[in-house]
């Protein structure tokens, strides 16, 4: 039996409705209510908590106040994870209402544990084989979660969501944290730019569709006792660009790789997806562009939703990252003429000199 304090609640209703709910759902699976701790807390409303059973098995509640977390497509992922012979957390109980749910646990210990802890911005980390190995696991891990895709079963990736989450960067980042006035100037400059990378991440190799996890990175990938990986944090998956999840994987919000192990890793994606019959085109230089105009986008949303999650939501510790986000951009504009006068904005909002000869 581990001993530990109890989960801290602000809220006595909400404390009482989980006592409660934990007594009704202990005897059938054997829980020992006094075992439960807190296991982590992400970037939502959501927390989980591990709990000890008589059996000598572990499990995973999870607390989501229906008021800010709908878990319906975390339930709706997790089946489909299943379907596919994925290793993710089966959902052994669940009250809607009250928004506590029963969960098998895939351990503690995540992918990022494994290779390293999070990096400072402007430190890389020097790939080893061991990395390569276990990065190779995530890909095949990728390649069969995309293989199971169906239209019409998740949300469309399509341009209203695109939309909404880059208009985050402009609210929450120029706006709200660098203090910019979102006028009619900087949003004309904005506008055409979103639309030339909305327009690459919806036609790019041909529209091709998969399962998209959008948060596929080594803090959401479980390594268990025999070393194999688990998935996690699937509740917001959808159904849209094949390049999402590999551009996730490879630029990290928390760690920083080699160019030369993101492009090794990427090519070898691409020559799995492609055996597999995966809609990722024949030619890689395409694939790679539409990798990085995908992972854009991302960078982009991530700015904004760091600059919420510190303004809003009391969460400051997530703005450390976003100098990484910022260098991902920039590296990705560099190498693209028709993003050289986001470069600029960029640099402008950061307070960076230019370095290349880029104006509007």
């Amino acid at each position: 039996m581990t001993a530990s304090l109890p989960p801290d609640w602000l809220d006595p209703a909400r404390a009482s409705a989980f006592a409660q709910w934990l007594a009704a759902v202990a005897p059938p699976h054997g829980l020992q209510p006094g075992t439960v701790r807190l296991a982590s807390a992400d970037a939502s409303f959501r927390r989980y908590f591990r709990v000890d059973a008589s059996s000598g098995q572990r499990f995973i509640i999870m607390d989501a106040p229906p008021a800010q977390e709908d878990c319906a497509p975390f339930v709706k992922v997790a089946g489909l994870m299943a379907d596919a012979g994925l290793s993710a957390p089966r959902v052994l109980a669940w009250d809607a209402p009250l928004g506590f749910m029963l969960l098998s646990d895939l351990g503690a210990q995540t992918l990022m544990d494994v290779i390293a802890p999070p990096t400072a911005v402007d430190a890389r980390i020097e790939a080893t084989p061991a990395h390569f190995a276990r990065y190779m696991q995530a890909v095949d891990v990728l390649v069969q979660w995309q293989l199971a895709s169906k239209p019409g079963v998740l949300p469309p990736y399509d341009d209203a969501l695109l939309s909404r989450e880059l208009a985050l960067f402009p609210e929450w980042y120029v706006g709200k944290h660098r203090g910019f006035a979102l006028d009619a100037t900087l949003m004309g400059k904005l506008e055409p730019l979103f639309a030339q990378i909305k327009a690459s991440c919806l036609n790019s190799l041909d529209g091709a569709r998969v399962y998209v996890h959008r948060d596929f990175m080594p803090r959401n990938l479980m390594v268990d006792a025999n070393g194999d990986l688990g998935v996690l944090d699937f509740q917001d998956a959808v159904y849209g660009p094949v390049t999402y999840d590999i551009a996730s994987l490879m630029r990290d919000a928390f760690l920083s790789w080699e160019e030369e192990f993101i492009l090794d890793i990427t090519v070898r994606y691409w020559q799995k997806a492609r055996k597999a019959g995966l809609p990722v085109g024949d030619d890689f230089g395409e694939f790679y562009r539409a990798v990085e105009w995908m992972g854009l986008q991302r960078h982009l949303k991530v700015l904004g939703v760091f600059a919420r999650l510190s303004l809003r939501d009391g969460k400051p510790k997530y703005l450390a990252d976003t100098p990484r986000f910022i260098k991902y951009a920039r590296a990705t504009c560099a190498r693209y003429r028709q993003l050289g006068p986001l470069m600029v904005l960029l640099d402008e909002i950061e307070g960076n000199e230019t370095r290349v000869g880029y104006t509007f």
